[in-house]
């Protein structure tokens, strides 16, 4: 960056602090002698104190935006808004915002940080005219008229303030700077959210965001679910009826190629139970269609060994909660299937107030543990995506016993 580039930069900063020493002045004023005047009107009127009270709860909350834009607008910083008061109407959200420690934190602002710093930018900015005009006191010592007593004062001491503008100036830049740095600061202590605000306002967002990714990641699974059940799916139905019709009416064809018809037709009819299988494990249609007690009952049917289902949901739950339910059964009966040697299983899921509660329990051998890789560190995760807990009772010699609790509403994502 050469010179030329450089002082242009400098003056529009010079030109920035000043803008916000001089707006910091009639901010700071107007916030102090407006509780000036509602503690006057308070003091020898209590009964009519009402209205000033409304009217400077709402200026507080005024003046603190002006604040916010005076920061951006000349200090290149950004004070967080603090968290939006809810309520039915402009009385209780009001109601509300005085109740706030946000609230009280910007007036402290405004009221006793206030006054402080307007008289220091004050202080400031007069230095910053008084250099100025020490330094150009002889240009308006030839601009102003000889017979002002102005004139004739600069005949003497004017080069006094002359000398005393050239050794001030230099150092009033880093001194606004400081000032502005220490402004936003206490501005960004006062005006904006605390970190106890900050830390939950923190954790609503990655909630807020972790839902969308949960939505989003089930939209894609029911749009894979129906791409494959209209598309690929069909397609392989289609050629096993052709080839079990190629099988049973071309009787005449050769032993070879018979055998190879024969083998195409059983390679597509597994390869049609796996697609299904495949389908069911991204997203069960019927679980859109019939709900939790159909899609629960349709793993159990074709579970290898009996399976006793109860379902006790009066309301369903939001999508992705029954879609963790469904997938923690289908796994849990894989496991009990593959790892148990149980002789039946019994899945109850309820729900108890926002609580879907799912219990799946086998008389197997038990000694089920999620670290040797059985799933259960995956179905312990997929709970914990939407909040849910999962526990298993699992003793040598059984029985196993899988409990989940599920909350029935998530974000409005969801």
């Amino acid at each position: 960056m050469n010179r030329s580039d450089g002082r242009p930069r400098r003056l529009a900063r010079i030109r920035a602090q000043l803008a916000f020493l001089c707006t910091g002045i009639l901010l700071h004023s107007a916030a102090f002698l407006l509780w000036v005047w509602f503690s006057l009107t308070a003091a020898f009127a209590p009964r009519g104190a009402v209205v000033p009270l409304v009217f400077a709860a709402a200026a507080t909350t005024g003046v603190t935006w002006l604040q916010r834009r005076r920061f951006a607008a000349y200090a290149d910083t950004d004070i967080p808004r603090t968290a939006p008061v809810q309520g039915r109407n402009e009385l209780e959200r009001a109601r509300r915002r005085l109740a706030t420690s946000a609230y009280w934190r910007q007036l402290g602002y405004h009221q006793l940080a206030g006054p402080v710093l307007g008289l220091l930018e004050t202080v400031l900015l007069g230095l910053w005219l008084g250099s100025i005009g020490g330094i150009t006191l002889y240009a308006w010592y030839w601009l102003l008229p000889r017979d002002w007593g102005f004139s004739q004062w600069a005949d003497t001491d004017g080069w006094l303030f002359a000398v005393a503008g050239l050794a001030v100036l230099p150092c009033l830049r880093p001194l606004t700077g400081a000032v502005i740095r220490l402004e936003s600061v206490s501005a960004a202590w006062l005006l904006g959210p605390s970190r106890a605000e900050e830390l939950e306002r923190r954790v609503a967002d990655l909630a807020e965001r972790r839902a969308e990714a949960l939505a989003a990641a089930d939209a894609e699974r029911r749009r894979i679910e129906r791409d494959l059940h209209d598309g690929a799916q069909q397609r392989l139905v289609s050629m096993a009826v052709n080839l079990g019709l190629a099988r049973a009416t071309l009787t005449d064809l050769p032993p070879e190629a018979r055998a190879v018809i024969d083998e195409a037709h059983r390679a597509a009819k597994e390869a049609l139970d796996e697609l299904n299988h495949l389908v069911r494990g991204l997203h069960p249609h019927v679980l859109d269609d019939r709900g939790l007690d159909a899609a629960l009952s349709g793993i159990a049917a074709r579970a290898p060994l009996p399976v006793h289902v109860t379902v006790d949901v009066a309301e369903r739950a939001a999508p992705a909660v029954e879609a963790v339910a469904y997938f923690v059964v289908s796994e849990a009966l894989t496991n009990v299937t593959k790892h148990a040697r149980a002789s039946r299983a019994e899945v109850v899921a309820e729900r108890a107030g926002d609580t879907l509660r799912v219990r799946v329990t086998d008389d197997g051998e038990g000694g089920a543990d999620p670290s040797e890789g059985t799933g259960l560190t995956g179905l312990a995760r997929r709970v914990a995506s939407v909040d849910g807990t999962f526990a298993i009772d699992s003793p040598r010699g059984g029985p196993t016993v899988i409990t989940v609790e599920l909350p029935c509403t998530l974000p409005s994502a969801l």
